[in-house]
């Protein structure tokens, strides 16, 4: 896939819309904003955690710094389908990505199996220093749904995703599976993320103002963890509470 960046510096901000919402909201982007050559696209995660979901389990508490260590393809992978490996990094609201590509069998090689990298890298040294550093560390949760991205046509720095049938599962961690698994979102909800390198424009947010559109808290990865977690009672939880990570550190 060319056209991928392999660094990242952004702000991304999240919103939980209703069908009716997303609808209102993609008649106002016309001429604001247009879908990607890639269309509709299935991304298909595997995030690496410790055998106690360390990783995840500090980043529901909130704090100011947090990463994550995944795999990901864009469909479903063949053996020699290029495969991301990504470190995500937030610090004090701003996202940084950094990955490496390569074929999926050698990424999980890599990955699982403890073989080096093919090719090396400043980024592969860091992902290497991740998993040395975080014991355990190995394939934890599958993460998956069908995306639409849209750009910016005059803010090229704009970009707006939609993502639904959003899954997730602890069995059968191999991204061949598919977008398989248990259901996040409620029927005709889709999470909105909103990426830019600065503040949101008025129009922007005049526009989410108009359609009753606000911000929200959500982690795709957090919200699979819960329900792993907590299958019967996810409801009775305050996700947004910065103790939700504590619930599960006795467990």
């Amino acid at each position: 896939m060319s056209g991928f960046k392999d660094t990242f510096q952004r702000y991304e901000t999240k919103y939980l819309l209703e069908d009716f919402q997303y609808r209102a909201l993609r008649e106002r982007l016309e001429g604001m904003a247009q879908v990607d050559d890639y269309g509709k696209t299935s991304i298909l995660n595997i995030y690496y955690d410790t055998p106690d979901f360390s990783l995840i389990k500090r980043s529901l508490e909130k704090p100011v710094y947090k990463e994550k260590l995944r795999l990901r393809t864009y469909g479903i992978p063949e053996d020699d389908t290029r495969a991301f490996i990504e470190i995500k990094k937030k610090y004090k609201g701003i996202v940084y990505k950094r990955r490496i590509g390569m074929k999926y069998q050698d990424a999980i090689s890599y990955l699982n199996e403890g073989e080096a990298a093919k090719e090396q890298s400043q980024i592969s040294n860091e992902i290497d220093y991740f998993k040395n550093y975080y014991k355990g560390l190995g394939p934890a949760m599958a993460i998956s749904y069908d995306r639409i991205a849209m750009a910016g046509i005059e803010d090229k720095e704009l970009r707006i995703t939609f993502d639904e049938n959003i899954r997730w599962r602890v069995d059968h961690l191999d991204l061949k599976r598919g977008n398989v698994g248990n259901e996040i979102l409620k029927p005709g909800q889709r999470l909105m993320e909103l990426k830019i390198a600065g503040a949101m424009s008025v129009e922007m947010a005049h526009i989410l103002d108009e359609i009753g559109i606000r911000q929200t808290s959500f982690s795709k990865y957090g919200r699979g963890y819960v329900d792993y977690m907590c299958p019967e009672g996810r409801v009775a939880v305050n996700y947004e509470n910065k103790s939700i990570g504590k619930i599960f550190l006795t467990a």
